[in-house]
């Protein structure tokens, strides 16, 4: 009788616990959402690999899906051995990413319709996982944020402000260096040529693919959680002060031969810029490293006035 008794309880409890983890993964369901997915996305999905091969501020997308994907597999034993948990806050989500997906549609607005791919998928994982697995796909599903262009209106808000500091940043380099100048805007006139930065050279391409970079970089170089973070703000005004320095190398060049300003040589200075920014990186991570090491942790180890009283 007694235990009959304790075996009810048992199943009430387990009752209100909610559904019984498991371990291991059950392929059938991630084929199967994966497929309603693709589906559902294929056209979102096809104008977004167009504008991937056309638009230079997103060349690096390709990429982007690849190796978050990677990342997600490098984790693929914690996934495993984690219990698993039907979470149904996560067709809530899929539900909002579904109405984002009708409101992006309806009102032809690429962003709307892109950022709701991240949205199902986040839901798709806390449905079939639960939140420590959502945990676990986090920082991957993140980075597919990089691979979507910004929309316009931000776009053109955070551009503009970048082409006018790097024709400033060019003007007073160029002054220093005794080489007549005259900017107007971002309208820069020299003795041989006349060079308007434009959008394409605000550096808002590098920014998002240094960004990226320093993410990545932080993630496979570095244990501590939050270095991936700390190089994400560094990327920022790397990145900022890359692209002024290549406007300001232009300008100098052009000075001495107008042809360095077009064309080959252009397009070799923006990956000379980049591999340089790409250094400043490394050299960033070294300092805020060096920076934790030798005062932060240091800091931390030593014994507080109590313990040494009491020792």
């Amino acid at each position: 009788m007694d235990s009959a008794i304790d075996a009810g309880k048992h199943v009430a409890a387990s009752s209100a616990a909610g559904p019984p983890e498991r371990q291991g993964i059950d392929w059938a369901p991630i084929i199967w959402f994966s497929g309603l997915l693709l589906v559902s996305y294929v056209a979102v999905l096809y104008a977004l690999g167009q504008q991937w091969l056309v638009d230079d501020d997103v060349s690096h997308g390709p990429f982007v899906p690849v190796v978050a994907a990677y990342i997600a597999w490098q984790r693929r034993k914690e996934f495993i051995e984690t219990p698993k948990v039907t979470n149904y806050w996560g067709l809530a989500i899929v539900a909002w990413a579904v109405f984002q997906m009708l409101i992006g549609s309806l009102g032809a607005e690429l962003f709307l319709q892109r950022t709701s791919l991240i949205f199902a998928v986040t839901g798709i994982v806390l449905f079939l996982g639960g939140w420590r697995i959502l945990k676990l796909a986090a920082f991957p599903i993140f980075l597919l944020l990089f691979m979507i262009p910004l929309p316009k209106v931000i776009y053109g808000q955070i551009t503009l402000p970048l082409q006018l500091f790097a024709s400033y940043c060019a003007e007073q380099v160029l002054t220093l260096l005794n080489i007549p100048v005259l900017r107007e805007g971002n309208i820069i006139q020299l003795t041989n040529k006349i060079l308007n930065v434009v959008e394409a050279c605000s550096g808002i391409r590098s920014l998002m693919a240094l960004s990226f970079l320093g993410l990545v970089y932080g993630f496979f170089f570095d244990s501590k959680p939050w270095m991936k973070w700390a190089l994400l703000a560094a990327t920022i005004p790397i990145a900022i002060l890359a692209n002024a320095s290549r406007v300001a190398m232009t300008g100098i060049l052009t000075e001495y031969n107008p042809e360095l300003a077009d064309g080959f040589f252009h397009m070799l200075e923006g990956w000379v810029i980049f591999v340089v920014a790409g250094i400043m990186l490394f050299m960033a991570h070294k300092l805020i490293n060096f920076v934790f090491h030798r005062f932060i942790e240091k800091k931390q180890s030593l014994p507080k006035p109590e313990e040494s009283a009491t020792a």
